[in-house]
């Protein structure tokens, strides 16, 4: 099977979910799933629930393998609209799409034990040999896209992002601040590994067991995220 659709179907869950503060000053949005309408998050209903935040401060909580790259782009284009100022947490997992949906922060936390990975776009192709020739042609247009974006944000040249994708890059939180791929470091640790993570090259040796983890019990290893879902509970 290839790996995109690999990828996708293991880590299909629960989706994203969005948090009130009590005191209307912030929200919440996790992303705490595979990126794709079929499979995790919706961008649509992410976009669509976006659009009714109206606090002065949105966080992003991110623990995702990734996902549909044009999906990603919407909600990225979305965070980038949007007027709150977004602070991008990576609690556990940015990786493939989720590592430059998180680009759209004006602030990138990211936990102690976390890790973000950056790699080449993938796609599946049917059709003649000027079918296929024109996937690879337009997979080349998706990644200077992303590259374009990991430049912005690191300051790095073209050439040396693109290497950095071609090889499947992991780079866990000092790293990914060094890059400029993050600003800081979060509080508390990254919450447990929830994914399959089989499809990817070489993901790091701490990634390598997927535990039984749902949304709800990756939440309750951060006792604050444990707060917030009880208001959201609530308000559904």
């Amino acid at each position: 099977m290839h790996r995109l659709i690999q990828l996708l179907n293991s880590n299909r869950g629960a989706g994203h979910r969005l948090v009130r503060a009590a005191d209307g000053e912030s929200a919440t949005l996790y992303v705490y799933d595979a990126i794709g309408e079929a499979y995790g998050v919706d961008p649509q209903a992410f976009v669509r629930d976006l659009q009714g935040v109206t606090a002065g401060t949105l966080h992003l909580r991110i623990n995702s393998p990734g996902g549909d790259v044009f999906g990603a782009r919407a909600m990225k284009t979305a965070l980038e609209q949007h007027p709150a100022k977004v602070v991008a947490h990576v609690d556990g997992l940015a990786a493939s799409a989720a590592s430059f949906l998180m680009l759209a922060a004006d602030e990138i936390a990211i936990a102690p034990g976390a890790f973000v990975m950056i790699h080449e776009p993938w796609s599946l192709a049917l059709g003649t040999a000027d079918d296929l020739r024109g996937s690879a042609d337009l997979l080349d247009k998706v990644g200077l896209a992303i590259a374009a974006d990991y430049v912005r944000r690191t300051g790095k040249p073209q050439d040396e992002v693109l290497a950095l994708m071609k090889a499947e890059t992991w780079f866990e939180a000092e790293e990914a601040i060094a890059a400029g791929l993050a600003d800081r470091k979060a509080e508390t640790a990254a919450i447990g590994n929830a994914f399959n993570l089989a499809a990817y090259r070489n993901p790091p040796a701490a990634l390598a067991h997927r535990p039984p983890d749902t949304f709800a019990a990756a939440a309750a290893e951060h006792g604050r995220y444990a707060a917030r879902l009880a208001l959201y509970e609530r308000a559904a």
